[in-house]
């Protein structure tokens, strides 16, 4: 076959393929060169999904006739001044996108310059250009996409519903209005507003514009429940923002990276985040996180990936211990915090319906949960309310749990315990409030962080077995711990094999008192095998502590006494993570006065 040049059209509908997978491809290159232009306001719009009409208008600098000529032929660009790759500063660089978007659609650019009162429009058809010619616009640019695929009519059938593309579309403006919040967004279909976010001056209160962008976008919740993340490692910082742990979901479609402003899909990122939050969650949930890594622009390459969703790093070490320390430490500063959302589910459960009412109780009715009475039954209602006779006198003795309620400490968060309920749960009185403690959920995480504490010291004190107890197990899970038998014995596991089926433990970690021999090495095995020969305890060793302390914790069924029950309490205060198991449940759900009263009605 004779070689031969291709066609401009052709070589700009295969760069189109690269460049415009989807709709929503074209609104992030439009949106991101508004960013870049300098707009603090960004207006888009959205028909049919994007294939009707995209529109796109900021109040950048724009741009003279002149360079709306050049914006549309291939590889002409702004944004490289210096011809530097590796030196890369803004979020599109590559000069493909306005030239591959005409070449697919019907594409027209009006813009009016900085400075300038001259205001000018260039259409491209299908790679068909039309030179400019004046218009009238305000200011900044307006680019809008008409009839998408048309020139490449196969593309059409991949496309998904209207509303399918409009939500990927919607995601797009989410990421790049979390990464700027100094810029306003809106995004709507034509006849309403879908999105719409603020500029700074638009803002009223003194919240952080970040915070308040991301409370928007991921939900109340996440404002109500993050904790601020500020970590410097050499060149590179990690801001943002991180949910508790036990503000979790079953997928990651909330957990928001990126780099130098640029919103990114990296595996390296979310495999850190999930080491990070591995001694806090089971392996099906995820936090919740919105985090922005900064680093010099010659540490990290942008240009791997046609979309620019993927970056490399220069030392990919560095970044991913920075962002599991930072996570972490930030994790240990909250305490023994568990999400707001914890409290909020236990009263929706106890609700009739399951629903959370809203307003006051009034005239019998809670004012969302459908519960309506007559007059009648009001009346009689605040009659059986009205106090006992003779309540109001003075007792001429104290009563005998008088002297048990005194007034709560302030530097008691968790409160005082009053009960044990079904030898499970302890029932605590704060100060406006009641907390109420899954016994054993909370002693497992408090025996967790003692093993390591007890490792950074310089080992696990063990105690050795008056008979020592043999497990029987088939011969790979002997083989495993075998292997590891060295390393389980710094975490005060001391055993050997014992024939081809079976192993003899001798002495067992002493911080975990009496405990099931049998299930704990069993359960270790498991984790063993689930592990990987290439792995060193040590890598999991949050993994491996929280099987320890499982099975070394207070059991549910176990009566304690007030003591007991408050120095569990007092150590939980005390104590890095204690508002969590080492599944990411809670450990304690916290009801405030007011709470309950509403769930009486008399709120």
């Amino acid at each position: 076959m004779t070689i031969r040049r291709l066609p401009e059209t052709v070589i700009n509908r295969i760069a189109a393929g690269e460049v415009v997978e989807r709709p929503a491809s074209v609104v992030k290159e439009l949106v991101e060169n508004a960013i870049d232009a300098g707009a603090t306001h960004i207006d888009v719009v959205v028909r049919d999904g994007g294939q009707t009409l995209i529109s796109v208008t900021d109040d950048g600098r724009g741009m003279t006739a002149e360079e709306l000529s050049l914006c549309i032929e291939r590889h002409a660009t702004s944004k490289l001044p210096d011809d530097d790759l590796l030196t890369i500063h803004t979020l599109g660089f590559r000069g493909e996108a306005l030239p591959s978007i005409g070449a697919v659609a019907r594409l027209a650019i009006t813009s009016r310059a900085e400075g300038h009162t001259d205001v000018w429009i260039i259409s491209v058809d299908g790679g068909d250009i039309t030179p400019p010619q004046p218009a009238a616009l305000n200011r900044g640019t307006r680019i809008e996409v008409r009839d998408l695929f048309f020139a490449t009519p196969a593309r059409l059938k991949f496309l998904k519903a209207p509303k399918t593309e409009q939500s990927h579309a919607v995601d797009v403006i989410k990421r790049l209005a979390m990464a700027h919040a100094e810029i306003g967004f809106s995004f709507g279909d034509g006849s309403r507003d879908i999105l719409k976010f603020p500029t700074i001056s638009q803002r009223i209160g003194g919240e952080d514009p970040l915070l308040e962008r991301l409370g928007a976008i991921m939900g109340r919740d996440f404002r109500d429940n993050a904790i601020t993340i500020d970590a410097r490692r050499e060149d590179a910082v990690l801001t943002g923002y991180a949910g508790l742990p036990t503000l979790n979901r079953g997928n990651a479609q909330m957990q928001f990276l990126f780099v130098n402003g640029r919103p990114v899909k990296d595996k390296l990122l979310y495999g850190a985040l999930r080491g990070a939050y591995r001694e806090f969650l089971a392996s099906d949930r995820y936090p919740l996180v919105a985090l922005f890594l900064d680093l010099p622009s010659d540490a990290v390459d942008v240009n791997v990936h046609p979309a620019k969703a993927e970056v490399r790093f220069r030392d990919a070490g560095l970044v991913r211990g920075l962002i599991v320390g930072a996570l972490k430490h930030a994790l240990a500063e909250a305490g023994h915090r568990a999400s707001t959302t914890v409290s909020g589910a236990a009263l929706g459960a106890v609700r009739p319906g399951g629903n959370y009412p809203s307003g006051n109780y009034q005239g019998g009715s809670y004012g969302g949960g459908g519960m309506h009475s007559s007059a009648g039954l009001r009346e009689r209602t605040d009659a059986f309310h009205r106090p006992l006779p003779g309540l109001d006198r003075t007792p001429s003795a104290p009563g005998a749990t008088e002297a048990a309620l005194e007034d709560i400490p302030e530097d008691y968060p968790l409160g005082v315990a009053r009960a044990q309920v079904h030898e499970t749960y302890v029932v605590a009185q704060t100060g406006d409030g009641i907390v109420i403690v899954d016994q054993h959920a909370a002693h497992e995480r408090l025996v967790q962080e003692r093993i390591k504490r007890a490792l950074d010291m310089g080992g696990v004190q063990r105690q050795g077995l008056l008979i020592p107890e043999v497990v029987e197990l088939d011969e790979g899970a002997v083989h495993r711990l075998t292997e590891r038998a060295s390393e389980l014995a710094e975490l005060g596991l001391v055993l050997e094999g014992f024939g081809d089926g079976a192993v003899i433990v001798r002495e067992t970690p002493a911080l975990l008192g009496e405990t099931d021999i049998q299930g704990l090495v069993r359960d270790l095995a498991d984790d063993l095998a689930a592990y990987g020969e290439d792995l060193s305890l040590k890598q999991k060793l949050g993994d491996v502590c929280a099987t320890m302390a499982c099975h070394g914790s207070v059991r549910a069924g176990r009566r304690l006494n007030g003591a007991e029950m408050n120095a569990l309490l007092r150590e939980m205060e005390s104590t890095p993570h204690s508002g969590q198991c080492s599944h990411g449940r809670p450990t304690y759900v916290e009801l405030k006065l007011a709470d309950i009263e509403k769930l009486f009605g008399r709120r």
